[in-house]
């Protein structure tokens, strides 16, 4: 049976008098695997930070995987979510193995140095690689990879603690085609498995959606344009509306394509 991981009431965070977000509802269940999309500034990055246990709002409560926000240690809620993002990305000492860059998740540090792991957590990790496609790369420095490479280091590192709650903040970034491809065919493979965690990922394009995907929100000015089930809260109308502009959205075998309206 689904559970709540996420739960926002009446969210809101403002920065010298501006809104980020503004007076936000919005649950997520453990079954469900959530894209947002939205222009630059629109709030979804500072949406990720609380998920994450990272920020406090500055008005209304969040629960994450059960836990109030302000009433509970972080530091033992953050091990159970995973992250994968370019800030990230850069803490990750260039000269640091793929296989370090992705064990010290088990102690939620990046820079592997005098921990003790034990053979259930090198386990893991060579599973991990293995389900990314990386096992090739476990010797590899992180610095001498592509990005798209990187990309699925992140991701493995997310994910190599098992946790309940998976955020991704624009895992396809930068990459060029084929390697944009192969990582959402990736991503799509691991949303579809029932043993997967709830995922919420922030992207710009829907290009980048992969299969699996069960919802979508879509933010502007720190507010919910639209929200729901994908079919529903991802069209021609709500996007539109969201980025300003006429846009004509297509489905195919479960992947977008948008275009501005002829």
């Amino acid at each position: 049976m689904a559970s709540t991981v996420l739960q926002f009431q009446h969210v809101s965070v403002v920065r010298d008098g501006n809104a980020i977000l503004d007076d936000m509802d919005w649950n997520v269940a453990s079954d469900e695997r959530w894209v947002i999309l939205g222009p630059n500034g629109a709030g979804k990055t500072t949406l990720l930070q609380i998920a994450a246990a990272a920020m406090h709002p500055t008005k209304g409560s969040v629960e994450v995987l059960g836990e109030p926000l302000g009433k509970t240690d972080v530091f033992e809620l953050r091990p159970m979510i995973g992250f994968a993002s370019t800030a990230m990305a850069r803490r990750i000492p260039k000269n640091e193995t793929v296989i370090d860059s992705v064990l010290t998740a088990a102690y939620s540090v990046t820079g592997r140095w005098n921990e003790e792991y034990e053979t259930i957590d090198d386990r893991r990790a060579q599973r991990v690689l293995k389900e990314w496609q990386l096992e090739g790369f476990a010797d590899r420095r992180f610095g001498s990879l592509s990005d798209g490479e990187q990309k699925r280091v992140q991701i493995a590192r997310s994910v190599m603690t098992d946790p309940e709650l998976l955020l991704l903040d624009e895992p396809a970034a930068s990459l060029d085609l084929g390697a944009r491809e192969e990582l959402v065919e990736l991503l799509g493979g691991y949303a579809s498995s029932a043993s997967s965690p709830a995922i919420v990922m922030v992207t710009h394009h829907v290009e980048e959606i992969p299969q699996g995907f069960t919802h979508a929100m879509l933010l502007a000015d720190g507010t919910i344009r639209s929200a729901g089930p994908i079919g529903e809260a991802l069209t021609s109308e709500t996007l539109t509306e969201t980025f300003g502009l006429p846009i004509e959205l297509t489905e195919r075998d479960g992947r977008y394509a948008a275009r501005a309206a002829r």
